[in-house]
This record gives structure tokens, C-alpha cells and sequence, in this order.
């Protein structure tokens, strides 16, 4: 009765070693490991940039009297949606899934999702009257984010044949897309401070 009992706990310990802990981390893609402590940093300060968006879009709007919705959605709403984008990366990259299977589907649909995202903020960036954009403003609102999308449907289509590339390309997305939802965040918020506040003021004193 010992000898069965010891059998059958160490063909578990066996079975749970092999086959149930993380199988896609051990096995079938051993390249995420690497990568994990990277997706831990990108995704928290995603998630800590989203709400700090927060608060400056309500300090903003509390400030100002004059609020442009489809300026907003246009200047704001995609950096919002760039960190969320960076957080469902960070999370479901570093997922113990199965396969590549589950990884180039997320990564496709975000990809396209994305792509079309970006031609959206194109026309709303082309239809709000609030502000002029310059070529700054075309760079980090549509061109950027457009080929970050792109790019990482290209990724989802590369990791069946190499992980490794797949993975610093899904990588340079993230940091990408952060890099450049800080920028249009840092960019609205000093033109609301330093240019939408003064000309509130002249205003009140006429």
C-alpha cells in the first residue's frame, strides 16, 4: 500500500513538472521567461499612465471653460487607448498559453484593430476645428501608432516561423506605443496649460 501511494505521488509530481507548470515557458516557447520582468515594467507604468490620464483630462476640463469633444477625441482618447494597448500586451504576451497559436491571434487582432484605430484618429484629427495640427502632431497621432500597429501584425505573422524576432518585435511596439502616448499626454496638457489658460484669461478681462 506505501510502495503504491509513493508511485503515485511522484508520477504526479512527474505529470505536474512536465506538463501542467507553465508548459508554453518550459517547452514550447522558453523565450518568454526572458521577457517577463520586461512586460512587468512596461505594463505597470501603462496602467500607472492611465490613471494619471485621468487626472490631468480632469484637471483640464475643471480648468478650462471651454471644452471641444472632438478635439478630445482626437488628442486624448488615443494615448489612453495606446496604454491600455501596452497593458493587454504586457499581460497576455507573458500568459502561459499553449502555443503560438493564442499569442499571433491576440497579437493579429490587436494589430488590425489598431491599424483602423489609427485611420479613425486620422479623420477626427482632420475634422476638429479646435486646433491646427502640424506635422508633429501627424507624426506621433496617426504615423507612429499607424506603423507600431502595422508592425505588430507583422509580429503575429512572423512568430510561427521565429519566436525570438516575434518577441523584440512585439517588444519595440510596447515600448513604442508608450513612448508615444507619454508624448501626445505631455503635449495636450502644456497646451491647455500654456496656451488654452492664458487665452481663457484674456478673454475674462475683455
Amino acid at each position: 500500500m506505501l510502495r503504491d501511494r509513493v508511485t503515485v505521488l511522484s508520477a504526479w509530481r512527474k505529470w505536474t513538472d512536465n506538463v501542467a507548470v507553465f508548459p508554453l515557458n518550459r517547452q514550447t516557447m522558453p523565450e518568454l521567461i526572458q521577457w517577463n520582468n520586461f512586460y512587468v515594467i512596461v505594463g505597470s507604468s501603462a496602467g500607472a499612465l492611465i490613471g494619471l490620464q485621468f487626472v490631468v483630462v480632469a484637471l483640464i476640463a475643471d480648468a478650462s471653460r471651454r471644452v471641444d469633444a472632438q478635439a478630445s477625441a482626437a488628442f486624448s482618447t488615443p494615448s489612453v487607448v495606446h496604454f491600455a494597448v501596452v497593458l493587454l500586451l504586457s499581460a497576455t504576451t507573458v500568459a502561459p498559453w499553449q502555443g503560438v497559436t493564442g499569442i499571433r491571434g491576440v497579437w493579429g487582432a490587436v494589430g488590425i484593430g489598431g491599424v483602423f484605430y489609427s485611420f479613425l484618429v486620422f479623420m477626427r484629427l482632420r475634422k476638429q476645428t479646435a486646433y491646427k495640427p502640424v506635422f508633429e502632431d501627424w507624426l506621433f497621432h496617426f504615423i507612429l501608432p499607424y506603423l507600431a500597429y502595422a508592425f505588430l501584425f507583422a509580429a503575429a505573422l512572423v512568430i510561427s516561423s521565429s519566436v525570438l524576432i516575434a518577441l523584440f518585435m512585439a517588444g519595440a511596439v510596447a515600448l513604442l506605443l508608450l513612448f508615444v502616448g507619454i508624448h501626445n499626454a505631455w503635449d495636450t496638457a502644456t497646451y491647455h496649460v500654456l496656451v488654452r489658460r492664458p487665452s481663457d484669461r484674456k478673454e475674462k478681462k475683455k
